[in-house]
């Protein structure tokens, strides 16, 4: 009920913001790349009606309990202590990928999705939205992105969707599972990740879509180049990792990391193509520009170039991020975890074959 109403409450907003204040008719800034206009009054918009909506989920919870218990939980000191470092983690990873390698993800929201599973929904979406919001008017260049702000409503509904992900115990690790759950998963798993690797090698080296990767790295800052290798060894990485998590460690949260990944990046792809298609006419100067225009080329119009972009690059990156989250947490000790609001369900738990993730894997997967 609290989400539905909260939810109610931030589409009327947008809808009212959009028709009455929204400045989109600017076009693209000669001192930018994207029209400044446009970006700021998506920021604006998406900043109250955000507001709103928090303020009526915290209404409709207080109406229910007569406290804000679900909301004060998930900002204890550790969550509170974890937001500023994974904001910083969300701008330096972004700022590099946006700078140095010109490749079709983004990997600015490790530390959104890290506080959401760990802290909670409310947490993870003021993770992403901080993070935004202050790359934008606060961070200083290099590491400086201007039309961030406008995506803030995206990093909010990434963070938003990690938190129930994480509350929903997706993301606790399943080693040695029975060989009928590993097939499903095995199945689910290399599905994807094909099929992904598939989109991604039209994308890179088909003309039909553009030509060849672009890796822009030796042009950048000295900091970038250092990062933005080790940011393409984590991609490359997380395909051969998902599988030996799956194949030699036996843990079908592989397959939950992959799902978990596909179904942001799927939503995350829906809500961004409308703005970058305003804000950007889909030309972000990132590694997303070759495929908006190879789609443009064949044919399509600005806003299915833009959204079909999203749907092959989004599932990409947050499927990558799913799993160094995953990483983070299997490194973690497992007291530090349990200490935080939704610790307990990223820990392992029951015993192996004793049925109850039988139960669970057929609910995530129906």
């Amino acid at each position: 009920m609290r989400w539905i109403a909260a939810l109610a409450a931030f589409v009327i907003v947008i809808v009212i913001g959009m028709v009455s204040i929204g400045n989109f008719g600017t076009g693209i800034d000669p001192d930018n790349f994207f029209d400044t206009e446009g970006a700021n009054s998506f920021a604006l918009i998406g900043a109250i009606a955000l507001v709103v909506a928090f303020v009526v989920y915290a209404a409709v919870e207080y109406a229910q309990t007569s406290s804000f218990a679900s909301i004060a939980r998930q900002f204890d000191t550790r969550t509170i202590v974890l937001i500023p470092i994974a904001v910083a983690i969300n701008i330096i990873l972004g700022a590099t990928v946006a700078n140095a390698l010109k490749i079709p993800i983004y990997l600015d929201s490790i530390g959104t999705i890290l506080v959401g599973v760990l802290a909670g929904p409310v947490a993870g979406a003021l993770t992403g939205f901080l993070s935004n919001i202050l790359w934008t008017y606060v961070i200083p260049p290099p590491f400086q992105n201007g039309p961030a702000a406008a995506f803030g409503i995206v990093a909010v509904v990434i963070g938003v969707l990690a938190g129930l992900i994480g509350r929903a115990g997706w993301l606790r690790p399943r080693p040695n599972r029975p060989m009928a759950q590993l097939g499903i998963g095995a199945i689910i798993t290399v599905a994807v990740i094909l099929g992904m690797a598939w989109l991604a090698y039209l994308g890179w080296t088909s003309e039909a879509f553009g030509g060849t990767v672009n890796l822009d790295v030796a042009g950048s800052d000295a900091i970038f180049t250092v990062l933005g290798w080790l940011v393409l060894v984590l991609v490359a990485g997380t395909v051969v990792g998902l599988l030996a998590v799956l194949f030699i460690r036996r843990d079908l949260t592989a397959a939950y990391v992959v799902v978990a990944g596909l179904g942001t990046g799927i939503i995350a792809a829906l809500i961004s193509a409308p703005i970058s298609a305003n804000v950007f006419s889909g030309v972000t100067g990132g590694g997303t520009d070759f495929l908006v225009a190879a789609l443009r080329q064949a044919g399509a119009d600005i806003g299915a170039a833009t959204l079909g972009q999203g749907l092959i690059s989004d599932p990409i990156d947050k499927i990558t991020t799913f799993f160094v989250v995953y990483l983070i947490l299997a490194a973690m000790a497992r007291r530090t975890i349990a200490r935080f609001p939704q610790g307990e369900r990223l820990l392992e738990k029951g015993s192996e074959g004793d049925g109850s993730e039988d139960v669970e894997w057929r609910g995530a997967t129906s």
